[in-house]
């Protein structure tokens, strides 16, 4: 080991140092070199040389036969890992086979299930084609049996005609030439020349009539109507009542708003403020309200409470009494439920027209249509008097004002002939009565005057243009006709490139693309017609 060495450096090094400190002592005359000395410490050095590599030796042994176990357990542990990984892979393959048997045996009972579908459709098709086999013989044995019947009845006409030709000595052209001779010549001139005379007369009396009736209505009766629109400008004593309008931080507008359903709009106007709102009773309680706020100079959310509640029963006052004087004028009695919907038309503008004096006006002319043509007014001024109700609670209530207020007629007692009156007064019912059809008249002759709405001639037009240019852009339209007034829109389409169908979803389309690019009051109505004509002339 080399420990030896190290320890033979040892042995030769101190006689060494000894020998030198001896040559630093005065040198004796005749003392002997040191020979032994150094032949111990070579003998020692050998000796260390020669132990270490005997030393090295053995551990070199030593260290063989360790690698030799250490190889010998590496071998067995790999070949134990080895048999671990082979029995591993031998069970995985064991279970995917067992999964590939399973799923094939599936597939196999799904063909199995599948076949025995199959066979039972195709015995179903072969009993169904055995079943057609025999409703075809059948019918070839009924039209054989038809056949049949047709031949023998052409027989027995054959020989009734000519029973008949041979008794009366004249063939079957010859009869009918003689027959339609004496019918001509009996009839022809004469009812010829009495409907014409009868056509030309009806003509011009209905024609004078008409001129007549309506002159003398409209001349009778005119009336006055107040512009309104859906905001409303309250003003201002001052800008500094903006401020107190709105609050802090915005408490008092939005309790405001809260309580009343209408937006207040605070912008650089000077000294005033806007109430915007589509709902016109609504509108009126805002401007009730807000006045009473700025004459009192107290603005917050309790005494805004307060005075919104007192202006709501004002106007609730207003809409009676206003309801009761339109009865009054009008001469009839309604019930209180009809003159509370009736005040409430006090505060409705279509068009700019105010919908109380409408419904008055109507009523008005209605009465004279009824007195010119000889029947009893009360019915006609009645309707026409209650023909816009259900614009009160169309905010409310979904569907045709028209329909609306003949359920709120009926619910209120009123008479069949009055609810129909009101229900047809825009088309969304058949007129059953005169009375129904002079309150048509009236309602139109109200709102069609000059001055009578806001919508002007050039956007009337417009409109009507846009309703015909909407429904012509469909490539299966043949022409289009916006009628009455914009309310009804009639489409004629090809019918050689239309089914019924088509025709439908065609009316659904025009319908649906009208609501989405039009702004119309009310209601359009689209009619799709699918007509096919076939002329032919005998000679």
């Amino acid at each position: 080991m080399a420990w030896i060495g190290w320890l033979g450096a040892v042995v030769w090094a101190v006689p060494a140092w000894a020998q030198a400190q001896a040559a630093k002592a005065p040198v004796q005359p005749g003392a002997p070199f040191p020979w032994l000395s150094i032949g111990i410490a070579l003998a020692a050095l050998a000796v260390g040389v020669a132990l270490g590599l005997l030393f090295a030796r053995l551990r070199h042994r030593h260290v063989n036969r360790r690698a030799e176990v250490i190889l010998s357990e590496a071998r067995g542990e790999a070949e134990r890992v080895h048999r671990e990984r082979l029995l591993l892979t031998q069970h995985e393959i064991e279970e995917l086979r067992e999964r590939e048997e399973e799923r094939l045996r599936k597939k196999e009972a799904e063909l199995a299930q599948l076949e025995e579908r199959l066979r039972q459709r195709e015995d179903r098709m072969e009993k169904k084609v055995q079943y057609l086999e025999t409703i075809e013989a059948s019918i070839r044995q009924d039209e054989a049996e038809v056949a049949h019947l047709l031949e023998t009845g052409r027989q027995l006409l054959a020989e009734e005609r000519a029973l008949l030709e041979r008794l009366s000595g004249l063939t079957e052209e010859e009869a009918k030439e003689y027959l339609l001779k004496l019918v001509e010549a009996e009839s022809e001139r004469y009812f010829a020349r009495k409907i014409s005379e009868v056509e030309r007369r009806t003509t011009q009396e209905a024609e004078r009539r008409a001129r007549r009736i309506l002159a003398n209505a409209v001349q009778r009766y005119a009336l006055d109507y107040a512009e309104e629109a859906t905001v409303t400008t309250v003003p201002l004593p001052s800008d500094e009542y903006k401020g107190r309008i709105i609050g802090r931080d915005g408490r008092n507008i939005r309790a405001f708003e809260a309580l009343t359903g209408i937006e207040v709009l605070v912008d650089d106007t000077p000294e005033a403020v806007v109430l915007s709102s589509f709902h016109p009773v609504r509108r009126e309680v805002a401007r009730i309200a807000l006045e009473k706020l700025l004459e009192d100079g107290r603005i917050h959310p309790a005494r805004i409470e307060e005075t919104v509640r007192k202006a709501k029963d004002r106007v609730e006052e207003a809409i009676l009494e206003a309801g009761e004087k339109a009865a009054f004028e009008v001469g009839i009695e309604l019930p209180s439920d009809l003159i509370q919907l009736l005040g409430r038309l006090h505060f409705r503008t279509s068009y700019g027209q105010n919908q109380l004096q409408h419904a008055l006006e109507v009523s008005f002319l209605a009465r004279l249509l009824a007195e010119e043509i000889g029947i009893d007014p009360k019915p006609a001024k009645r309707a026409g008097l209650l023909h816009d109700i259900g614009k009160a609670v169309d905010h409310d209530v979904e569907g045709p004002h028209a329909l609306i207020g003949a359920d709120l007629a009926r619910r209120a007692g009123e008479p069949w002939p009055i609810v129909n009156a009101i229900a047809a007064h825009h088309g969304q019912a058949e007129p059953a009565t005169v009375t129904a059809v002079l309150v048509q008249a009236a309602d139109t002759l109200s709102a069609a005057r000059p001055g009578a709405r806001q919508e002007t001639y050039e956007r009337y037009c417009q409109r009507l243009e846009e309703l015909e240019k909407i429904a012509s852009a469909y490539p299966l339209v043949k022409e289009a006709y916006a009628i009455q007034a914009g309310r009804e829109v009639r489409v004629i389409v090809r019918p050689e490139k239309t089914t019924d169908d088509m025709a439908a979803k065609l009316a659904y389309d025009i319908a649906r693309r009208i609501e989405e690019q039009v702004q119309y009051p009310g209601e359009i109505k689209v009619t799709v017609i699918r007509q096919a004509q076939f002329v032919d002339t005998a000679r």
